[in-house]
């Protein structure tokens, strides 16, 4: 079963004094392009966590947040007295030094200045962390069921696309012999206007036979059914079948790109033309798959 590589997680839990939110979202990319959010206070984790979602998510564009809200009544910022009262002191020196009135609000200016509050922020023990591991072991689980119920979806679009391509290859053949008798009709045509000249027939016989070998399709319709095929069966693979699945479009585009460039006949190229749409809507979303 396929996943897509489009997908949101989220996830929380209540502390005694903080609730912790996780949200992880990914969008398609070649290779993991991962960015991490994570509060000073789980750091020390981030190599743990980056190495958790390459292993789980393996693709894509992810981004990973760690939110945390505090719930306590106790604030954990304090003011820095020593701070504070120099701040203070160089205001009112200065104001009466260049005679400038001093602010009406002290605390307003005050507590905006660099390191007046300063924060204590509590190392997070061993039990508050593997609480938070589970939350983010819980947002991935959603983000990947978000994958697989898109993959369905894509998995579903692509078996139906596969079968219209088989279907418009079988509705080739009833024009096959067709092209051959009017390629030779008009090859004859064209001879028999030329005056007073005459050809031998056994040797043109033999050449009607090579051209209509170059013109023939058999070759290119069955590489096209096998790529067909070995596509349906890659989506049944176990993991990582998106850029499998990528190189396998690429050789059915060559089969049908040739069968247009053999048609010589305006319903079969037409009929050439429609696998190419469908080929397209497949290449499209092959984009999206892990």
């Amino acid at each position: 079963m396929i996943q897509s590589m489009t997908g949101f997680g989220k996830a929380t839990a209540e502390l005694s004094n903080k609730k912790i939110t996780v949200e992880v979202k990914s969008l398609n990319s070649k290779q993991l392009d991962l960015s991490v959010r994570i509060p000073s206070v789980y750091k020390e984790q981030e190599l743990n966590v980056r190495s958790l979602i390459a292993r789980r998510l393996e693709r894509g564009k992810v981004d990973f947040a760690i939110y945390v809200e505090n719930t306590s009544k106790e604030t954990t910022s304090q003011i820095n007295q020593n701070v504070l009262e120099s701040y203070y002191n160089q205001i009112k020196n200065s104001s009466e030094k260049l005679g400038i009135d001093v602010p009406s609000d002290w605390f307003q200016v005050l507590l905006r200045l660099p390191d007046v509050l300063k924060y204590e922020a509590q190392d997070a023990d061993e039990e508050e962390w593997k609480v938070v591991a589970d939350v983010i072991n819980q947002a991935l689980d959603q983000l990947v069921e978000f994958r697989k119920q898109e993959g369905k979806m894509l998995e579903d679009l692509f078996i139906q696309k596969i079968s219209n391509i088989g279907n418009l290859m079988t509705a080739i053949e009833p024009f096959e012999g067709e092209r051959v008798e009017k390629v030779k009709a008009r090859i004859i045509e064209a001879l028999e206007k030329i005056e007073n000249f005459d050809y031998d027939k056994n040797r043109f016989e033999q050449e009607m036979i090579y051209y209509i070998e170059k013109l023939d399709i058999n070759e290119e319709k069955a590489r096209l059914k096998n790529h067909l095929k070995y596509f349906l069966e890659t989506l049944n693979d176990t993991s990582g079948q998106g850029k499998k699945l990528g190189f396998i479009t690429q050789e059915m585009g060559r089969e049908i790109n040739t069968t247009g460039s053999k048609a010589n006949h305006v319903q079969m190229q037409q009929l050439v033309v429609q696998m190419k749409d469908e080929l397209e809507q497949i290449k499209e979303q092959v984009l999206n798959v892990l």
